[in-house]
This record gives structure tokens, sequence and C-alpha cells, in this order.
């Protein structure tokens, strides 16, 4: 068991308490360590690519050369080796030491003598430390000291942690002081999280007291704007605003501060936060960045209060073609929502993270683990499709901007993390995937217990216990909100124990081993709709199944019909079939569509009404996660509806 943050409902397991026996996870795991961290070390060598290990090796002296890459690029080494760090966790395999041991000794010759580190900074002609927000500096060092405290907790090695403790001594003299001048400083600020995880595997109380004032500073001086989260003091803000990875960094790192300091008016702040985001910015897949470019809308200041881009947009807002959603942003809403959890216990934040994994996240990247892209539009028109920033036709190797591949990485290598947690009342199963648990609860008695399932395509779950305490303890099983018809039984008889959608049931008992639960949640197509202020989606319909989105592709299609000509009837008489050689084994949904086109094809705007030809049309949808695998082609998540 980690070290039991104060103000946290939910506390986290042993990193090595979980195996992956098989299953959806589980093999997405065993693809990870296999193909997509090997593929993307070969990436991080690639001289065009956006990150680059070469600047830590031209910094220590050990190599001449040129800065390659981002500003940012530090970071996004930091985050692989972060991934690499948590499957020695789960595998003990001391190949992956041999791997990380010779590049954390390049960081250390690269580290100055103060502490300081960031490459790109350091390379950089000039070498204006702390002048431009945008170097993203503290971005770079928050990733180190993330990936050193998981280092430090699953290696037992001190060789990356002593690295992030000099870094953070530095930090502490240089912020704690809290010059005005840097008081906006931190873009994507990963680093409150950093200094969050440093203290968790230090007990260092200046670590907790630094991730502090870096939330205090932000919006504490004049001058700051929305794409930065630092016009309002973050317990004053009452909106999800500005880009959207920053933001989700910023909301992740204020939710630790709150799990170790019970910063109730800070979680308040959050707790605004989120209702803003959830119930009138977020996607149906759980991306959250709206907007390439524009404006942050402020009427309670008096109209725009700043340019911003990658970022959330207005209120119910949510262009399909144009998403931006970048898979950061994504994945830190995830994080951020993991957070909320564990202070609350609230199902109402799982369901979020169960929608991101799937959707949102898993749609960045190819399903060979090898290609990847950066934004996840609702919509696209194949190859005639507006490209606007960091957009592509394909899937690409590397790219001039290369976060989003390694946050995929460490987000799959730590999923072992979210799937349980301990309480003092028990043990709580947070998502289901085929795996064993053997865990310590925090009363010292030991919980161990096997998942069996092929969720999400299976409704079926078999939990069976292994060992159990001698006493009564409670197993706590999410229902997820769309689960209204859930059934268990345990042993064989059926459970009258209320089963709530978006909630936990509590099973408590004096388990015995050999103890059988069987969870079934019905797995039916549902069809979904919009809330009427979102625009955009007005009278269309999406479909899911469990907590997948699907989408159609025009690769399913006719080759005379696009996907702007298929319209969505009330009875779609839809059916899911497994298809077990299609896009890696994916469970398809078909329905009766129909076809509404005009016989010419005119490039006018605008037409009348009513000269629209229909035909029906059989469809096949396939999950969003698997689009853009099979060439360059029109997809799209939402239909018109055919009243």
């Amino acid at each position: 068991m980690q070290t039991m943050s104060k103000y946290q409902k939910l506390h986290s397991l042993e990193h090595d308490a979980l195996s992956w026996t098989d299953g959806f996870w589980g093999r997405l795991h065993q693809l990870c360590r296999e193909t997509v961290l090997p593929s993307m070390r070969r990436a991080l060598d690639e001289p065009e690519n956006g990150a680059v290990f070469s600047n830590f090796y031209i910094a220590a002296g050990l190599q001449e050369g040129e800065r390659k890459g981002t500003m940012w690029s530090d970071g996004d080494c930091y985050k692989y080796m972060e991934a690499w760090a948590h499957m020695y966790g789960l595998t003990k395999d001391p190949s992956i030491l041999d791997h990380l041991d010779p590049l954390i000794e390049v960081i250390a010759a690269a580290q100055e003598e103060d502490g300081y580190i960031s490459t790109p900074m350091q390379l950089s002609q000039d070498k204006a430390y702390w002048s431009n927000l945008r170097d993203h500096e503290l971005y770079n060092m928050g990733h180190l000291l993330t990936a050193a405290s998981v280092h430090f907790r699953t290696t037992g090695k001190d060789n990356f942690l002593a690295i992030a403790i000099k870094l953070a001594d530095y930090l502490y003299d240089l912020f704690m002081p809290r010059p005005p001048e840097l008081a906006h400083f931190g873009f994507n600020p990963s680093n409150t999280m950093g200094a969050v995880d440093l203290y968790r595997v230090t007990g260092d109380d200046r670590y907790l007291e630094l991730a502090q004032c870096f939330v205090d500073m932000r919006g504490s001086q004049p001058g700051g704007g929305d794409q930065n989260q630092a016009m309002v003091p973050l317990r004053e803000e009452t909106r999800a605003v500005g880009h959207a990875v920053t933001a989700g960094y910023l909301y992740c790192g204020a939710a630790d501060v709150v799990a170790e300091k019970g910063d109730m008016e800070l979680l308040s702040g959050l707790q605004r936060i989120w209702d803003n985001a959830v119930h009138s910015k977020m996607y149906i897949t759980g991306g959250t960045s709206a907007q390439h470019h524009g404006a942050s809308q402020r009427p309670e200041f008096g109209g725009s209060a700043s340019d911003v881009h990658e970022a959330f947009g207005y209120e119910y807002s949510l262009p399909n073609a144009t998403a931006y959603n970048e898979t950061c942003a994504n994945i830190a809403h995830a994080m951020w929502n993991w957070r909320m959890l564990n202070l609350s216990g609230d199902a109402k934040y799982t369901d979020v993270v169960e929608l991101v994994i799937y959707n949102s996240m898993l749609s960045s990247m190819s399903l060979d683990g090898i290609t990847f892209c950066y934004t996840n539009p609702l919509r696209w028109y194949g190859n005639e499709h507006p490209l606007l920033s960091q957009d592509a036709y394909e899937r690409w190797f590397i790219s001039r901007c290369y976060c989003c591949p390694t946050n995929t990485a460490r987000t799959i290598a730590l999923m072992h993390n979210w799937f349980y947690s301990a309480s003092d009342d028990g043990l709580w199963l947070h998502l289901y995937g085929s795996n064993r648990v053997n865990t310590t609860l925090p009363d010292g008695s030991t919980f161990s217990l096997t998942q069996q399932t092929d969720y999400p395509w299976n409704e079926s779950i078999r939990i069976t216990i292994d060992a159990a305490p001698a006493h009564e303890v409670s197993l706590m099983l999410r229902i997820p909100g769309w689960a209204k018809e859930a059934t268990l039984s345990i042993n064989g008889e059926a459970s009258d124990l209320p089963l709530i959608p978006q909630s936990y049931v509590e099973v408590k008992r004096r388990w015995q081993t050999g103890d059988v639960l069987d969870l079934r949640m019905p797995l039916s197509p549902r069809v979904i709709k919009a809330h009427p202020k979102a625009e955009e989606i007005r009278n269309h319909v999406a479909i899911m199944r469990g907590p997948i989105v699907y989408c159609l592709e025009g690769v399913d299609l006719p080759e005379d019909v696009s996907i702007l000509e298929v319209y969505a009837p009330d009875d779609m008489r839809l059916q899911a079939s497994m298809e077990s050689d299609l896009l890696g084994g994916a469970m398809t949904i078909t329905g009766a569509a129909c076809r509404l086109y005009e016989e010419n094809d005119s490039p006018a705007l605008y037409l009348e009404a009513g000269d629209e030809r229909e035909e029906p049309l059989d469809i096949t949808l396939i999950p969003y996660y698997a689009w853009n695998n099979r060439g360059v082609n029109e997809m799209t998540v939402w239909l018109p509806r055919r009243f």
C-alpha cells in the first residue's frame, strides 16, 4: 500500500497488487510492453521527432550537436521512462532496469549543479531561464518528479530519485518566496502533481508546501489570462476555461493538494469546475478541448478574457469535424476524475474515467500500437477534410509534437492502478477486466480475488474470492451509470442488494475462500441524444454499448454513399455481434438506417427542401477507438435523425 493521503476516502493498492490474466486490458498491457514502448524508443531517437533523448546527451557533454525537438521534449521522454517504471512494477523484468539505468545516468550528468534541468533551455543560446512560461520548464521538471517517484516506488532504486530531490530543492528555493513575476508560471503544470508525488515517497513536507505554493500562485497576480487558467484564483473559479491540458494538469495537482491538506475551499472550486466541464463542455467520448483556436468568453468581466487555443469551448459548443480533443487533454481529464473519485468515492467520477479510457484515449493509437494521432474529432471528411492545427489524414510514427504517444503509453502501463482502491471499509472495484488482485487492506488483513470477464464486450463478470480476512469486510462493486438492469448473485443465489446506476453496491460479509459473485450488466446498444443547447448535434443521435462509443466509417458503406447521406430512423433495430477478425477483435453494431440524397451533386450552399431521394440502408458501426485503421476515409459519431 502506498502512503495513505490523509484526506482521501480511497487509497491506491500496492503497485504490484494486480496481475493481468487476459482480456481487453491484459492484451493492451502486453501490446504496450512488447510493441508500443520498444517502437516508441525508436521514435525518440529520430532527429525530426518532437521529443528526443539526444538533448540529454548533448547537455551532458556526451555528444555534440544542436538542440532538437520542442521545448517540452524532456517531459515527453520522462513519460516514456515512467511507463517503463510501471511495467517493471508488475513484471520485475531486469531488462527494464538495464534500459532505464543508462538513461538516468545521462540525465544526472545533464543536470546543473544547482538542480536545474530543462535541456531545451540549457542548449539555447541565451539560456534565459524563467523568462517565458511557454518554454515549458515546469512541465519538463514536473514529469521528471513524477517519473522518478514512480521509479523509486516500483524499483526501490534511488538513482532517479536523487535527481528529483536535487531539482525539487532548487524549485523550493526559487518559488517559495513567491516572486510575483513567476506567479503565472507552470504552463502545462505537471509540476504540482510531481511535487506531491515526491512528497509521498520521501515524506519531506517541503515538497507538499511547494505544491501548495504552485496552486496558490496561479491567478494571484494581475496579468493572467484564461489560456493558462491564471485570470482567477482557483478557489474562486466557476468554470473550465482555456487550454484543456494545462487545465487538466492544474486540476489534478490541486486535487492532490486537497488529498494531503484537506483544503475544502479548493475542493469546492474543483467541484464547480467539474460540473461546468462535464455537464456542458465534455464530448460523448470524454474529450474536452472543443477549440483549435478561439476566445474565452467571460461575461462577468465584460466579454472576452483572452485568446485561447487547444481549449475548452463555450457551454454546449461541441463541434464535430473541428473538435480538437487533444489526447493529452482527454487523459488529463481522466486523471483528474480519478483523483476526484479517490477524494469522494463517488461513482460519477469513475464513469468519466471509463468513458475516456475506452474512447478518446484509445482512439489516439493505432491498433498495432505503432502510430498515433493528436486530435480526436467526431466527424471526418476523408481526403477532403480541412486540416487544422495538429490534424492529419493518417496516423504518424513521429510528429513535431510527440506528447500524446508517451502519455497514452504511460496510461496503459499504469492502468492496473485504476482498477481497485482500498478504504477502511474494504476493497473497491472500479473497472472490470480479467485480472487477479492480492492486497493488504488498511487494517493489515489480506484480501485476494480473481476477476474473469470479457468486458466490455461481454456483460458477465465473475469474481472469485481467493483469500479473505476472518472478519467481515466490504467489497464495493461499481454499477456504471448506463447499467439500468444490473443483477448480482452470490454463490448462485440472487442478491437483494439495490444495484443503483452510477453508484457502488456494498457487499459486506465474512468471506470464504471460493465464494463467487456473478455480476451481470446488460450491454444492449443504446441510442443517445444531446442537450438541446448543443446546437451542432441537436436532432442527432449516437450509439453506445456499455462504455463504448460507436461510429460509422466510410469504408463500411457502399462506394457511392457518403456519411453525410446517412440518417437514423427512430427504429434502427440495432444488433451487436462479435467480429473476431475485424479491427483486432471487436463488437460491431448493425442497424437499419436510411440514405437521403440529392440526385444532382449541387455545389450550392442552400437548396430547397423536399427534392431528396430516400432509400433504406443497412449500416455497420465500429467502436470509435478503432477508426482510422483502414486507410483515409470518412467517419462520424453523430447521425442526423430521420423523423
